[in-house]
């Protein structure tokens, strides 16, 4: 079967079928060709319903908990976006998709000139990748209308919701190493956030000065 015919396969009865209804989600995961942001020798199981491995003790994360969680951002095209851990860049291509900016920000150089390579073969010129603290955030490309944390973090890392713009919307998975709850937090304009729990989950660990140590 063609790379396309998985890929079609994968968002009909991975995403589809399991809730996602945002039209926008379900063409980003229908477009992105994910078998491209996976090694080589697991190139076969770029469409399976899992996690796979990437090198350094990370993982490019199952399609279905990427649509959940571009899903959860509710991006309309216009927003500015900052992802916290680039990884495989395949998440970073889907929000390519649904956001007018993407800032994508990783601690790993070797992830950020393979994610470079890969966004530009497929000619995606609306994301600028950096290598960095992550949990910092990145100031100086802030405010953002969203926030999206591919890394389980021990808490909601405060320069993150500083970053937001009023109304805006911080995805992040939280909890302890085994197991974590993706969170939704909205900014209110007084600063504040209200909190939602969307699903659990488990992901790689965040690491940085206000995820866990490195």
């Amino acid at each position: 079967m063609s790379f396309e015919k998985q890929r079609l396969r994968m968002v009909e009865s991975q995403i589809v079928a399991r809730g996602i209804k945002d039209p926008r989600v379900i063409d980003a995961m229908k477009r992105v060709p994910r078998h491209l942001f996976t090694d080589e020798a697991l190139r076969t199981r770029a469409y399976d319903d899992s996690p796979l491995p990437i090198g350094e003790k990370q993982t490019i994360s199952q399609p279905y908990m990427v649509a959940v969680m571009s899903e959860a951002l509710e991006l309309t095209g216009t927003e500015a976006v900052l992802e916290v851990g680039t990884g495989s860049a395949y998440q970073t291509a889907v929000l390519s998709c649904l956001a007018r900016q993407v800032f994508s920000i990783e601690r790993l150089g070797i992830f950020v000139d393979r994610a470079r390579k890969i966004l530009e073969s497929l000619d995606i010129k609306n994301v600028t990748l950096k290598t960095g603290d992550g949990s910092r955030g990145w100031r100086t490309k802030a405010p953002f209308d969203a926030i999206l944390v591919t890394a389980g973090s021990p808490r909601v890392p405060q320069p993150l919701v500083e970053q937001l713009v009023p109304g805006g919307r911080l995805v992040i998975p939280v909890g302890d190493r085994a197991n974590q709850a993706l969170l939704r937090l909205r900014k209110s304009a007084d600063g504040g956030t209200t909190t939602e729990e969307l699903v659990g989950c488990r992901f790689v660990d965040l690491q940085g000065a206000f995820g866990w140590p490195d």
